[in-house]
């Protein structure tokens, strides 16, 4: 069986390598992230690290390594979507409407019949997962690292459970991160760019459905394993918020920010997001197959230390407020 995983992963981390490095030795003009005053990089950077993803998800499923499905289908889409998006800005209810529609499509193939309303609010969680994830890429190596325990906490799971398709797809996700994280990790040479962010953050949220239709995981498991990311975006969108500031528009308030802005640096507050993702998607696999009284236990005590380390990053940084002069 992990024979099944480690073959879907290989090749595709092997094509994502050979692509990387043709678009940035043949194509490292295309797409490039221009620093502003909201970016915390300094020079530009191409954003096509998506496409080498997607290109060895592709490669995997080809070789009938894994399976063709339709959450891939619509990833792949709203890849290309993305990729237009990153040339040229598209209008943002043009693409959050193409979020809505693949997050519906996704949900009515894979549970109806259901209940109007619960369906309604699953469209919603896969679209805002979809988003989130673009929310959060924004630091050196975050977003691969994300996608490494993630994905791979997801093959783990769901080959335990028998679930090979939903294995092997995340397998060949887990490949191609790691590859792309080689020319990621600080300090990045290349960025995702909308075309990785927005379909690893559908599939995220796809899959975890998927596992749980398939009874692979309980519901609570997929939000468990993404819990840096879910927490961090939706607290932050959750204050600005209550702030009535233009949630749409870029900005630096993410903790994973102000961690980069305090000192950590893109390598420091990588490090300590890979040990939360570490500690969310072990517990998570720890919790899966036990009594639902257990599973609560370590859901809530997850929850419980993310957000006193959520509490201890506003207690250091309104301390560096203070001392910076309350330069934001």
């Amino acid at each position: 069986m992990a024979a099944m995983l480690v073959a879907p992963a290989v090749l595709s981390f092997v094509v994502a390598v050979v692509v990387l490095w043709l678009l940035l030795t043949k194509f490292d003009r295309i797409a490039l992230d221009v620093p502003n005053a909201r970016s915390l990089h300094e020079r530009p950077v191409p954003r096509v690290g998506g496409v080498a993803i997607a290109l060895g998800v592709a490669a995997a499923v080809l070789a009938g390594l894994a399976p063709f499905g339709l959450a891939l289908g619509l990833a792949l889409a709203l890849g290309a979507l993305s990729f237009l998006d990153d040339l040229h800005r598209l209008p943002t209810g043009v693409r959050f409407a193409a979020h809505l529609a693949a997050s519906g499509a996704l949900a009515w193939y894979v549970l109806t019949p259901m209940d109007p309303v619960e369906l309604a609010l699953v469209v919603l969680a896969i679209a805002w997962i979809t988003n989130l994830y673009n929310f959060m890429d924004g630091s050196d190596g975050l977003a691969a690292g994300m996608s490494i325990a993630g994905f791979g906490a997801f093959a783990v799971a769901a080959s335990l459970a028998g679930d090979l398709g939903t294995a092997a797809t995340a397998a060949a996700l887990v490949g191609a991160s790691v590859a792309f994280l080689a020319f990621n990790f600080p300090p990045a040479r290349v960025f995702l760019g909308d075309v990785g962010s927005i379909p690893l953050g559908f599939l995220a949220g796809s899959l975890g459905i998927v596992g749980w239709r398939n009874d692979a995981w309980p519901l609570w498991f997929p939000l468990l394993v993404f819990a840096p990311f879910i927490g961090d975006a939706s607290v932050t969108l959750v204050r600005r918020l209550l702030r009535r500031e233009r949630v749409w528009q870029a900005h630096k308030e993410h903790y994973y920010q102000r961690l980069v802005r305090m000192g950590f640096g893109h390598r420091g507050t990588a490090g300590v997001a890979y040990g939360a993702m570490l500690v969310c998607a072990g517990a998570a696999l720890l919790g899966r197959a036990q009594a639902p009284a257990v599973q609560a236990a370590i859901f809530a005590g997850v929850t419980i230390a993310l957000a006193a380390f959520a509490a201890w990053v506003d207690l250091r940084w309104a301390r560096y407020l203070r001392t910076s002069g309350g330069a934001t």
